[in-house]
């Protein structure tokens, strides 16, 4: 192993046996044969690659494609099928955040439990419990039972453990969103800290503007293979625009393949959307958007009867259903409209301000002053967000409307 490098990977390959309906119980072993099939499935095809002493990376990708396991494999969680993995010092990981952790004993308990678990002796958390503690922000809690803990008070006193252990290589999966804003940019703070002080910390995580705030690499993961490495702004340029066509040829493949799910839409039927098209500011079919950046959406309608007082309406869901946005053109205060013929509606939101994450859109066509539903149509699309200027507040759009 060089002696500039902390980590070395070399041609690490890890296969998975994944059962397609497997049964825990006895009976339905033997009985059941067809419960036992299984398929092999490659997550990592043979990656290599060096961290040097005191560099922070950054590993990216989608779902599925072997970052997770890549860091189970350098905290040996896991062991690789072939290939080596070399590492230098103390390691701390910040992956299952207190896993050790006993829910009948006090949290000061189990910062001595947890942080032998990373290869501290007794002397060493008796001389930094008052620094975890005080990080944690707990004082007044850290002697009752961890099981009379909210989860934001469990996860923070398991960070503050895990990052106070003074390791030499830190390993984080997905994790920087603990607490409350100010216990996060406290977070981010230390991290920056323990970065300056020579600590090689590696990051998995989706939020990209995390990793470009903490990291001077970036090595993109897809397929199990490495595709590309480099200074984040490259690597994650190259990989949004990757996701962008991805995205926008398995919307042209579903809308070639499949029948709309008609469960999605209700109405009377006197009008109905013939399609909804979500482009960006050039005018073009787009599903992912910068925090910022102008998003149109196109209605084509068809008119099946004449429709009196018709209001155009748009929501934005978060994809755990939670409301973002929603307006239409009777809370515009347009003027009222018949629609008495087939034709096209735009709506132009100036600036889609929404944190990063993964939206559906919904898109309605009412009428009257009761807004009885003509076509209704749930989760028309799905758009993403990203962002490159940190976390953004409660959405805040400008829109105006196009006949």
């Amino acid at each position: 192993m060089e002696k500039k490098n902390a980590i070395e990977v070399r041609d690490v390959k890890k296969t998975f046996k994944v059962y397609l309906d497997r049964s825990s119980q006895m009976k339905d072993f033997v009985i059941h044969t067809k419960r036992r099939r299984y398929e092999y499935r490659d997550v990592l095809k043979g990656i290599s690659f060096d961290v040097k002493k005191g560099e922070a990376i950054g590993l990216v990708g989608h779902n599925g494609c072997g970052k997770s396991t890549t860091l189970k494999l350098l905290t040996r969680i896991m062991y690789p099928d072939s290939g080596s993995i070399s590492i230098k010092g103390r390691v701390s990981s910040l992956i299952e955040l207190g896993a050790g952790f006993h829910p009948d004993m006090s949290g000061r308990e189990n910062i001595y439990i947890n942080a032998s678990i990373f290869g501290l002796s007794r002397k060493e958390i008796d001389q930094r419990i008052d620094e975890i503690i005080a990080f944690s922000e707990l004082e007044e809690f850290i002697d009752n039972p961890v099981r009379t803990y909210s989860s934001g008070m469990y996860m923070r006193l398991a960070f503050s453990v895990a990052i106070n252990v003074n390791a030499e290589v830190l390993l984080i999966d997905e994790i920087l969103a603990v607490g409350d804003a100010n216990f996060q940019a406290k977070c981010f703070d230390k991290l920056r800290k323990i970065k300056a002080e020579g600590t090689t910390i590696v990051i998995v995580s989706h939020s990209l503007n995390q990793i470009e705030q903490i990291c001077e690499r970036s090595i993109w993961i897809h397929e199990g293979l490495i595709q590309m490495e480099g200074s984040p702004s490259e690597v994650h340029h190259a990989y949004l625009d990757y996701m962008r066509h991805s995205r926008a040829e398995m919307a042209k493949k579903e809308a070639l393949n499949a029948k709309m799910d008609e469960t999605n839409r209700w109405g009377n039927g006197k009008a109905r959307f013939k399609k909804i098209t979500i482009m960006n500011s050039k005018y073009e079919e787009k599903n992912m958007f910068e925090t910022g950046e102008k998003m149109i959406i196109r209605y084509e309608y068809e008119v099946n009867e004449p429709v009196e007082q018709a209001i155009f309406g748009i929501g934005i869901f978060r994809i755990d259903g939670l409301p973002c946005y929603g307006t239409n053109t009777k809370i515009d205060q347009l003027d009222k409209f018949d629609l008495v013929k087939d034709g096209v509606a735009e709506l132009v939101i100036d600036q889609l301000n929404l944190i990063e994450g993964t939206y559906f859109v919904n898109c309605s066509l009412e009428q009257g002053d009761d807004a009885e539903a003509v076509d209704f149509w749930k989760e028309v699309g799905e758009i993403m967000v990203y962002s490159n200027i940190g976390e953004v507040g409660v959405a805040k759009l400008n829109h105006t409307w196009e006949f």
